[in-house]
């Protein structure tokens, strides 16, 4: 740590920070944080007691970072042979204490979760995992490798998540769910395995989404999870019989392109 950094405002006097990590206006470093090399703190990020970040951390503006987190570790993967990868946290996300979020591997090089986040506590985010904006990720949920979480989705309390599973926009997983299937955009899923129950149609309407858009969406969920209809047949009649809104057509796309199959 350089002198100069030892007496900035705002860093505590036994907090450890690498000379080659960059530091915006108004950071905040909490006693016997670590701040390690290549990290980049964006203005107003603030680190509490104990929050390590161990290599390659770039946190946007107004990041607040729990009582020890632990950020940048190398990712938990045999096949990770050193190569330089990242941690990127967006804009005004809160981490709140004891999260873990792993560095990426050589598949996408970066973890990511986006701007306006809210990840409690004990919370472990795997390498390549890669997180829309406004998500919510509940107390000890832990996500495998190379999950993706959409914009504004919620994930409930000690839940698991396996490798490679997408959850879509707006969507809510309720709590002590095992989500080894793919969660549609705008569903409600909870269970173990995970089970589909519906539309989110609480969180659409406090997102805003119009009346006109929940029906469309509504004979979507029901054509391929409450018909007897295979999922090429549901997929030909929403074609042919629902409004091609854009939200219904994402989600007959999220459902088209999905490599782990979808739950029911």
């Amino acid at each position: 740590m350089s002198d100069a950094t030892q007496t900035m405002p705002g860093i505590h006097p036994t907090a450890i920070v690498s000379p080659r990590a960059e530091l915006g206006d108004n950071v905040t470093i909490g006693p016997y944080a670590i701040v390690g090399e290549g990290c980049v703190l964006g203005d107003g990020s603030t680190l509490e007691a104990r929050a390590v970040l161990e290599r390659n951390v770039r946190l946007g503006a107004n990041v607040s970072v729990g009582i020890g987190t632990v950020l940048g570790g190398d990712p938990q993967d045999l096949k990770f042979r050193g190569e330089e990868t990242w941690v990127e946290i967006g804009d005004g996300t809160r981490i709140r204490e004891y999260t873990t979020i792993n560095r990426g591997t050589a598949q996408s090089f970066k973890t990511t979760v986006g701007k306006g986040c809210f990840l409690m506590s004990y919370v472990h985010l795997a390498h390549d995992c890669h997180l829309g904006d406004g998500v919510i990720i509940s107390n000890a949920t832990q996500l495998a490798g190379h999950v993706t979480i959409e914009d504004r989705a919620i994930l409930s309390g000690l839940s698991a998540v396996h490798q490679f599973v997408k959850i879509g926009r707006h969507s809510f997983v309720g709590g002590c769910s095992r989500v080894a299937k793919d969660v549609p955009p705008f569903i409600k899923a909870v269970g173990n395995p995970v089970k589909l129950y519906g539309l989110n149609s609480v969180g659409l309407q406090r997102s805003g989404f119009s009346d006109d858009v929940v029906r469309e969406l509504k004979r979507a969920y029901r054509l391929f999870f409450r018909s007897e209809l295979n999922v090429s047949q549901a997929m030909e009649r929403a074609r042919s019989e629902l409004q091609p809104l854009p939200e219904v057509e994402y989600f007959l796309h999220f459902i088209e392109e999905s490599q782990r199959g979808v739950g029911f």
